[in-house]
C-alpha cells in the first residue's frame, strides 16, 4: 500500500524567537530529521513533499541528509492550511499513480515512529485516520476574556481527546480536499488541522492510540520535555555516549567507554531458509555462507569482539573444517559473548541497520529486537533495529544480496 506525505515545516518560528524550530537540535538531531528519517524508513511510504517556508527553501534543499523519499520541497504560505494546500497540490501534480492514502505531518512533531504509521495506515480504509491522546486533566467551557474569564459548565473528558499528527485519508478523497480547503481559504474559514476540514465534508475519521512523544514544539519551554521523550529513541553517536558515560556514574573516567562496529553481509541463495537475527523467515532463500549465513548475528560479533580488542569472527571461526559448515550463528555469538564477558566487556547499546530488498522485515524487527537482546545479555529498549529496504544499489539493491551493520557502545571493566 502506498503512502504520499506532506511534511509541514513552514512556520516562522515567531513562539521560537524566530528561529526555524525544524532544525533546532533535539536528541542530538535537528527536528525535522527526526520525522524524515522516520517516514524514510518505513516501507509504505513513497514520496515526502516537504514544505517549507518560501525563503528556505533553496537552504532545505541543500541540507545533505535529506533522504532520497523527500522528492521535492515546496514553497508554503502564510498560514498552516495554505502550507498543507501547497503540499497536497504538489502531490496532486506528482508523476505516477495515486497514493492509496495522503498523510499530513507537522515536522514541528518529531517523535513519529513506524508502529504509529501502522496504526494508522491499517485505521484508514477508505475513509481517513488519525492518532489522538485521552485527556487527563478535567474540561471546562470558558466564557468571557481575561479576568472576567468563567467557567461555564465542566465537558466529560472520556468525551475528547488531544488530535495529533500524522492525519491521513484515502487518496481517492484528494480532489475534495484540496477543493474544500481553496474555498475556506477562500472563505477566511480556516479549519484548524485535516480532521476538521475531513469531518466537514463527510468523511469519517478513525482515531488510533496516539503516542506522548509527539509533543509538538511550540515555544522553547517545549524543548526539555520533547528531548527527554525522544532520548530512549536518539541515534546519534554523541548521545548515545552520554547515555553510557551517564549509566557508569557522574565520576567515571571515559576511558572506559568502548565503540565496536560490525559489518557483515552475504550473497543471496538458491535454496533453504532465511534466518536475520535468530529468527526463520520462511519463502526466503538462505544466504550463502560457510554457517548459517544470519548477518545480523554475526555484525552484532564482530562489534563485540571489535570494542573488546578480540579480533573478527573469521578469526575466531574461520571458514575451514574447524567450524562446522551451517553451524549456528546463535551459538558462535554466544561463543562470543562468553569470551568478550571474560574480557571485562559490559554493553549498553547495540544499534542494528540491516540493508536488503527483501523479505520484508518490519512487522518482525522487534521481535529481532527481542531475540539479540536475550543473547548479549542486553535489555531489549537497549537494542535497535532498523532495516532500508528502499532506494537501494549494488547487490543489495538488485536483490542479490543481504548487509547488516552493527553499532556498538560499551564499557571496559577489569578482567
Amino acid at each position: 500500500m502506498l503512502v504520499d506525505v506532506v511534511l509541514v515545516a513552514a512556520g516562522s518560528g515567531r513562539r521560537m524567537g524566530g528561529t526555524d524550530k525544524s532544525l533546532i537540535s533535539a536528541a542530538g538531531l535537528p527536528v525535522l530529521r527526526w520525522s524524515v528519517d522516520a517516514l524514510q524508513a518505513h516501507p509504505s511510504v513513497r514520496r515526502v513533499v516537504l514544505v517549507a517556508a518560501p525563503d528556505r527553501v533553496v537552504a532545505y534543499g541543500s541540507l545533505g541528509w535529506l533522504p532520497a523519499k523527500v522528492t521535492q520541497i515546496a514553497p508554503g504560505g502564510d498560514t498552516r492550511t495554505a502550507s498543507v494546500l501547497a503540499g497536497l497540490t504538489a502531490l496532486h501534480e506528482a508523476p505516477g499513480e495515486r497514493a492509496a492514502i495522503v498523510a499530513v505531518h507537522d515536522a514541528a512533531r518529531p517523535g513519529l515512529t513506524g508502529e504509529l504509521l501502522d496504526r494508522l495506515i491499517s485505521a484508514c480504509g477508505s475513509d481517513a485516520s488519525a492518532p489522538a491522546l485521552p485527556l487527563s486533566d478535567s474540561i471546562t467551557q470558558v466564557q468571557g476574556d481575561g479576568p472576567s474569564r468563567v467557567s461555564a459548565g465542566s465537558v466529560p473528558r472520556e468525551s475528547v481527546a488531544a488530535v495529533q499528527t500524522p492525519q491521513c485519508f484515502a487518496g481517492q478523497h484528494l480532489d475534495r480536499v484540496i477543493s474544500e480547503m481553496r474555498a475556506r481559504l477562500k472563505a477566511a474559514d480556516v479549519p484548524t488541522d485535516e480532521t476538521s476540514l475531513l469531518e466537514r465534508i463527510g468523511i469519517p475519521v478513525h482515531l488510533v492510540d496516539g503516542d506522548p512523544r509527539l509533543r509538538k514544539l511550540t515555544d522553547p519551554t517545549d524543548l526539555p520535555a520533547i528531548e527527554a521523550l525522544l532520548a530512549p529513541t536518539a541515534s546519534g553517536i554523541g548521545h548515545r555516549l552520554a547515555v553510557v558515560a551517564k549509566a557508569l556514574g557522574a565520576h567515571a573516567s571515559l576511558s572506559r567507554l568502548r565503540a565496536g562496529f560490525g559489518d557483515d553481509v552475504h550473497p543471496v541463495g538458491s535454496a533453504g531458509e532465511l534466518r536475520l537475527g535468530g529468527l526463520r523467515f520462511p519463502g526466503s532463500p538462505a544466504l550463502i555462507g560457510h554457517s548459517d549465513g544470519d548477518v545480523v548475528l554475526h555484525a552484532t560479533a564482530d562489534a563485540l569482539l571489535g570494542a573488546a580488542n578480540l579480533g573478527d569472527l573469521g578469526r575466531l571461526f574461520p571458514a575451514t573444517d574447524a567450524t562446522p559448515r551451517g553451524a549456528d550463528s546463535a551459538e558462535l555469538l554466544r561463543e562470543v559473548v562468553q569470551r568478550t564477558t571474560a574480557a571485562g566487556l559490559v554493553p549498553h547499546w547495540l544499534e542494528l541497520t540491516i540493508t536488503a530488498r527483501s523479505p520484508r522485515l518490519a512487522d518482525r524487527l522487534p521481535e529481532m529486537g527481542d531475540q539479540v537482546a536475550a543473547l548479549i545479555g542486553l535489555p531489549a529498549s537497549a537494542v535497535s533495529v532498523k532495516a532500508s529496504t528502499g532506494n537501494l544499489v549494488g547487490d543489495e539493491g538488485a536483490g542479490r544480496a543481504v548487509r547488516c551493520t552493527a553499532l556498538l557502545l560499551a564499557e571496559q571493566r577489569g578482567a
